[in-house]
């Protein structure tokens, strides 16, 4: 018995969260549910073209710059580059009142810019920074929340992968979604460090800038093991926006500096950390291509059953206006996002959600913002939560409770973020129109 295009889609999202339920890998998930949806569209002859559409889904070069930039944050990670940025900004902002916080919140702005990965920076910079703001008194939902919170930015500063993966979706400029993503990020960098010492003062902690006081020459002295690795970031997206290379070769010379700077900068002669690195960047790079190969393959499975013509169909034909139809979109992301990571939601949704954005007169690099801010709200909520998880293991001796009320104001930040994004997109285009022209 044939089933309607709403009882399929209802059925195969069902059998999607069941299987996510059990805790199986995402990209498994997702295969095995396409496999049922496609044996109900087409019968046992579908396995004739699994393969294929698995693997077309992925066959596009522009790919190229994802394990490539993965291959930079590992490399980064890998090394006390997170520990070095972190100690170059607390003796710069060492006389500032609140400066530790703001130390935090600033390298993990920048580290993230650096690696790309929201739990990477959480790593690197939580493991020195929540210990230092314990000692120094620090309430310890600020030392856990502001690091949770900083983590987030990885997937919204450039380089992003999860902003290439939009790109690749979506067949729009990867160079102008990087642009978009800037103004915002710092946008939010700012609103978070003005929280954090907000909240220090409602919680009746006393700045005491009377500490370990830096001379000039140790402020200069800790800049030399962290200006490389500004000026390959700032070198790459130069090479990428001034039209001298092509995304995958801005992202393979730039893996390409990252690795010989760490070797050099950190003595990594010995096979075993290089190996490492490698390790490291393949099962994030294949994780992140099964991921896609099996979300193309979804999407295969449901415009089979003409369930995404029938979603898209019932979306242009609500006679809302297009704000509502905005807010609709934003809470489906954000409950999406408390239980599917970054890279699968796009994959999924971006494809079926763009001619909807595009044809209800939203810009898609601003739009492209949007659904990024409501991923690291993702990052930052539970039931699913990356950061919040990273950041109870560096810190086990403060309450999951305490991390988890620290990082809710910035849940509220980024919703705030995103208001301030609809009244005033300019903060996400104005930079791409500037640098490479309007659209």
């Amino acid at each position: 018995m044939s089933l309607s295009p709403t009882s399929s889609g209802a059925l195969i999202i069902g059998l999607l969260f069941v299987l996510l339920a059990t805790g199986m890998p995402i990209a498994f998930a997702l295969g095995l549910t396409a496999i049922g949806g496609l044996l109900m569209a087409n019968g046992i002859g579908v396995f004739e073209v699994l393969a294929e559409t698995m693997f077309a889904g992925i066959a596009n070069l522009a790919y190229v710059s994802i394990p490539m930039f993965v291959l930079m944050g590992a490399a980064v990670a890998a090394t006390p580059a997170g520990r070095d940025l972190y100690e170059a900004l607390d003796r710069w902002l060492n006389r500032v009142p609140g400066g530790l916080v703001l130390s935090n919140i600033g390298a993990c702005a920048i580290f993230a810019g650096m690696t790309g990965s929201s739990p990477a920076t959480c790593a690197a910079i939580g493991k020195m920074g929540i210990p230092e703001m314990l000692k120094r008194g620090y309430p310890a939902s600020v030392a856990t929340g502001s690091i949770c919170a900083g983590g987030t930015l990885g997937i919204l500063i450039p380089p992003s992968v999860t902003m290439i993966v939009y790109g690749i979706a979506t067949e729009t400029s990867i160079g102008r979604l990087f642009l978009a993503g800037v103004m915002p990020g710092l946008m939010l960098t700012a609103m978070f460090m003005a929280w954090a010492l907000y909240d220090c003062r409602r919680k009746n902690f006393t700045f005491d800038i009377s500490g370990n006081r830096f001379s000039f020459g140790q402020k200069l002295a800790a800049l030399p093991k962290v200006t490389p690795f500004l000026i390959i970031i700032v070198g790459t997206l130069y090479v990428l926006y001034g039209g001298v290379a092509t995304p995958s070769e801005a992202a393979g010379a730039g893996a390409f500096l990252t690795l010989g700077v760490v070797i050099i900068m950190y003595r990594l002669f010995q096979p075993k950390p290089i190996f490492e690195i490698f390790s490291s960047t393949l099962r994030e790079s294949v994780m992140i291509m099964m991921i896609m190969a099996s979300a193309e393959l979804f999407a295969f499975a449901l415009s089979s059953l003409f369930i995404t013509q029938t979603v898209a169909a019932a979306i242009a034909g609500l006679e809302v206006n297009r704000w509502v139809l905005m807010a609709l979109i934003n809470l489906f992301l954000l409950v999406s996002g408390m239980f599917l990571p970054p890279v699968a939601i796009i994959v999924m949704s971006a494809p079926l959600l763009y001619p909807i954005i595009v044809s209800s007169g939203f810009d898609p690099y601003w739009f492209a913002v949007v659904l990024t801010i409501n991923m690291e709200i993702g990052l930052i909520t539970p039931p699913v939560g990356l950061n919040l998880f990273v950041v109870k293991a560096i810190a086990p001796q403060v309450p999951a409770g305490q991390v988890l009320s620290g990082s809710v104001p910035y849940v509220v930040l980024m919703l705030m973020g995103i208001v301030i994004l609809s009244l005033f997109p300019e903060i996400a285009t104005w930079l791409p129109t500037y640098v490479m022209g309007p659209l």
